[in-house]
């Protein structure tokens, strides 16, 4: 009977079935009939009622359908099983502190629907297989190579469902086991008798964080007051469960073989695909809440002229590089990541494109020449002699051109480069960049593109150098910094444009430091000679470096980033523009748009310098922030 209806189905995608079973499932287990459910090859993840998935392969495996199925269980327990206003109002303060308190939520949630349906339980099993192994898990051989808060979760899951870790993390959770068992094994058995108990459970694990040496980043205590929080959605009812049971058991008994696929060749998934989607969210949910217990006020100086005093401190400068794209790789593997970045990105080229020419043509009509008439000096106004022919007691009229303001403009790019940006929001950003500079030099914009990332993860030489001097207290900046100068203003696109293939290199994304970044990228446009200058803030969160905040307060970086945008906002000539990718960056910027997909990057970038360069002048703007953060926030 299958074959019998392939020639009527030609017109649906062969992974169809697959897709809908998983729809199904997720909002029956979800308990959400509104949940909307999209797949893309961009990083999954969860916003309002609209969840993201993995797009699974033409010919997916059992393994593939299995790894897709874990991610959408995934995010649909939590959605059944959690309560995001309870969570926040019990999180830490510390980075690494709510680290973990996020992810042994996440292992919560995830035990309980492991728990009571044993194909869940089969499908979160590959989801976490396939991440780790992905990751590299396997490979590491020293302790400190994998972050704690994974090991935590995993163990915490371990103790709930009895399941040992997946196969590709299980030795590197083996080197953390004595330590974490002596320290809050204790801390680990409690957590069984209040698995249902988002409220119980929380306390339990704000514990285990003061157990593993954390309670500095605890904040205060939590306010017990509002006991009604912890409601039906921390609670998953039988009914709930029963009926969501059949639905999974359902979406079990499809296999490959009775999924329609055509003859054409099978198509690689991407390879960042099936990450887990806890950071995106979890990402999104802190993001969310203004109150959010990590974020800092800024002082009250708006009536002073005095510039801000930073606490800000760094420990040292001395391994910290400014440097060249070029000076990071040879010309040929240049030249191989710029080949590969093109590769990548040649679907997504000609819509780049067609934004791009938009905006040349709005700058270009910009460009055209506008003259006052009937001066009494300038240019002889030859289409007015006819007058004093006519008449010989008229006046000779003269003309000028009027100078376009644009033309006197830079614009500096500044990207992040940070590991979070791996893969498509990173090559989004590089073609970007890229054909935006080649359009605005084409108008006679000068355009600079910068990167800024770390020397290494966790802390790199200068932590090294802050151990053998005794570990003092409150050391500040605590890492090696790079900012890297992809395209100079002054120089030519043609020259600069492989450079930008850099961004492709394996093991260049690391850590991300806004504050300084921002500040480095600010005094060097500060320094052009142009009268107008513009700078672009490219990012997908809030700044993290581990090793800073693991000495410092929890907030440290963000306080910093909070000040230098307060600064160049406030009293620098400087236009100061953002776009988050997948993170709200409108409670840090005055100008900013936040974007949920990396493709909505072009769009946002064209549409942000199309608003500038519009017929108000910059100083109309500068006296009325609230309409330009009412054009600028969509």
């Amino acid at each position: 009977m299958t074959s019998n209806h392939r020639p009527n189905s030609k017109a649906a995608a062969p992974t169809e079935p697959v897709k809908r079973a998983v729809g199904i499932t997720m909002r029956a287990i979800a308990g959400r009939d509104d949940l909307e459910v999209s797949f893309a090859t961009d990083r999954p993840g969860m916003a309002g009622n609209k969840a993201r998935l993995p797009e699974p392969p033409r010919r997916p495996s059992r393994n593939d359908i299995a790894i897709l199925r874990g991610v959408g269980d995934s995010i649909a327990l939590k959605l059944a099983a959690h309560n995001p206003a309870l969570h926040r109002s019990l999180m830490p303060q510390g980075q690494n502190a709510r680290a973990l308190f996020e992810a042994v939520e996440q292992a919560r949630c995830d035990s309980i629907g492991a728990q009571r349906m044993k194909g869940v339980s089969g499908n979160l099993n590959a989801m976490l297989e396939d991440r780790y192994h992905r990751n590299k898990y396997h490979e590491m051989t020293a302790r400190d190579d994998a972050p704690m808060e994974e090991i935590v979760a995993l163990m915490v899951r371990e103790r709930l469902t009895g399941s040992p870790p997946p196969k590709s993390a299980r030795h590197i959770v083996d080197l953390w086991r004595p330590t974490i068992e002596e320290k809050a094994g204790a801390d680990l058995d409690r957590l069984m008798e209040a698995l249902e108990d988002q409220r119980d459970f929380a306390v339990t694990v704000r514990d285990m964080i003061a157990s593993l040496d954390m309670a500095d980043q605890l904040g205060g205590d939590p306010d017990d007051s509002n006991e009604d929080d912890n409601d039906d959605r921390s609670d998953m009812s039988d009914t709930e469960v029963d009926g969501e049971s059949d639905e999974s058991d359902a979406a079990d008994a499809s296999s490959p073989e009775e999924i329609e696929v055509s003859g054409e060749e099978s198509e690689a998934g991407d390879a960042e695909a099936t990450d887990t989607y806890a950071d995106s969210v979890d990402d999104q949910d802190l993001s969310a809440d203004p109150n959010d217990a990590g974020e800092a006020e800024r002082p009250d100086q708006r009536l002073s002229n005095r510039p801000p005093q930073f606490d800000y401190k760094v420990y040292t400068t001395r391994f910290d590089e400014t440097i060249k794209a070029e000076e990071l790789c040879d010309a040929a593997e240049l030249d191989r990541l710029r080949s590969h970045l093109d590769k990548q990105l040649e679907h997504l080229t000609g819509a780049v494109a067609r934004l791009a020419n938009r905006l040349q043509r709005k700058l270009m009509a910009q460009q055209q020449r506008a003259w006052d008439f009937d001066l009494e000096e300038g240019i002889l106004d030859t289409a007015r002699l006819t007058r004093v022919v006519t008449d010989p007691m008229q006046p000779l009229a003269f003309k000028s051109e009027r100078e376009a303001e644009f033309r006197d403009t830079v614009v500096s790019l500044v990207l992040d480069n940070s590991g979070s940006m791996r893969g498509r929001p990173i090559t989004v950003a590089a073609i970007c960049a890229d054909i935006l500079a080649r359009t605005l030099e084409r108008c006679g914009v000068k355009v600079e593109i910068l990167g800024f990332t770390t020397r290494a993860w966790k802390g790199g030489r200068a932590r090294e150098h802050w151990l053998q001097n005794g570990k003092p207290q409150l050391p500040g900046r605590l890492n090696d910094l790079r900012h890297i100068v992809y395209k100079a203003a002054e120089a030519p696109w043609r020259r600069s444009r492989r450079n930008l293939g850099l961004m492709m290199r394996e093991g260049l994304l690391k850590e991300n430091i806004d504050g300084e970044a921002l500040d480095w990228a600010h005094k060097r446009i500060l320094a052009r000679p142009e009268n107008r200058r513009i700078l672009m803030m490219i990012s997908d969160g809030a700044p993290v470096d581990d090793s800073t905040l693991s000495v410092n307060s929890g907030n440290y970086l963000e306080r910093h980033l909070r000040q230098v945008i307060e600064e160049i906002e406030e009293r620098s000539p400087v236009e100061l523009i953002a776009i988050g990718i997948g993170h709200d960056v409108t409670r840090y910027y005055r100008r900013a748009v936040t974007i949920v997909d990396a493709d909505e990057l072009a769009g946002a970038m064209t549409d942000q310098l199309a608003d500038l360069f519009d017929d108000a002048p910059a100083e109309r703007r500068r006296q009325d922030p609230g309409s330009s953060r009412r054009r600028a926030v969509r």
